[in-house]
């Protein structure tokens, strides 16, 4: 509950806010997606409480086994508390950064993040519009990584806790300005351009919580002569389900929506997906 209180009342106070001061007016209008987004976000729920307990139970036999080979413990527990909790956001997004990165690059992996892309619009629920095997690809390694380095319950819930309600406002549509905070969280300013139907533009800010590892390797994009698109989704895959079932199917029935889309586009039978 701990965790859940702080997620809900995120949920509430951006639910509210795009009421208030939304991004895009058009966003605020359902496009029956939202008991989509709601499977989704159920779903990815389920997923997160199955797979905790065995990354942690393997973490820590590794990180035990690092432990006793190197005889020091590798994970600072003597550092301040937010000094821990800023390296278990560098630390953690680390991994994340990389798969993401790689899911909008290999056809294999785009396959399952093109779900997380097929929305039609930002908005509070979407944040949790991911096929569960993206989900698991993304933040598995990011535990792991975190318990073999000697990462403690307490500094583990931050991450999760943290990352959830960063993802919230990421997808938020409200008018947020983070200014030069921009350099250090990845939220909606820099995140709706991951957005766009333009590969060029939607291939950059791979970051879940922080933009540092987009900066780092060089895919940070925040122009400041435009303002990121209202349509999004993905531009050459028209036919790409809309419903959750068949999303869930969808990395499955890969060649098939390509086929469709091909024969509802006028799009070049040579031309590349959103990725290479």
């Amino acid at each position: 509950m701990a965790i859940l209180g702080p997620q809900f009342a995120a949920f509430a106070i951006v639910a509210a806010s795009e009421h208030v001061y939304p991004y895009h007016m058009s966003w605020n209008k359902n496009r029956s997606d939202v008991s989509v987004d709601a499977r989704h976000a159920v779903g990815i729920g389920i997923l997160i409480v199955i797979i905790t307990p065995p990354m942690i139970a393997i973490g820590v036999a590794m990180g035990g086994w690092l432990s006793n080979r190197f005889g020091i413990g590798l994970w600072p527990t003597e550092w301040p508390l937010l000094a821990q909790i800023a390296l278990v956001l560098i630390v953690g997004e680390l991994p994340g950064y990389w798969v993401h990165r790689w899911e909008h690059e290999k056809q294999a992996l785009w396959r399952f993040h093109a779900v997380h892309h097929s929305a039609p619009r930002l908005y509070w629920l979407n944040a949790g519009r991911f096929h569960p095997i993206d989900s698991l690809l993304t933040f598995a390694p990011a535990y792991l990584l975190l318990v073999i380095l000697g990462c403690g319950e307490a500094m583990l819930a931050y991450f999760g806790m943290i990352a959830a309600i960063h993802g919230i406002f990421q997808h938020a549509n409200v008018q947020l300005r983070l200014g030069p905070l921009n350099w250090v969280f990845s939220m909606a300013e820099l995140h709706r351009w991951h957005h766009s139907k333009t590969i060029v533009e939607a291939n950059h800010n791979y970051g879940q919580t922080i933009s540092i590892w987009d900066w780092v390797f060089g895919t940070r994009f925040l122009p400041s002569d435009r303002s990121p698109p209202e349509e999004i989704g993905i531009a050459d895959l028209p036919a790409f389900p809309m419903t959750w079932w068949e999303q869930i199917l969808s990395p499955f029935r890969w060649r098939q929506i390509k086929e469709a889309s091909m024969s509802q586009s006028s799009v070049p039978e040579n031309a590349d997906a959103v990725i290479d």
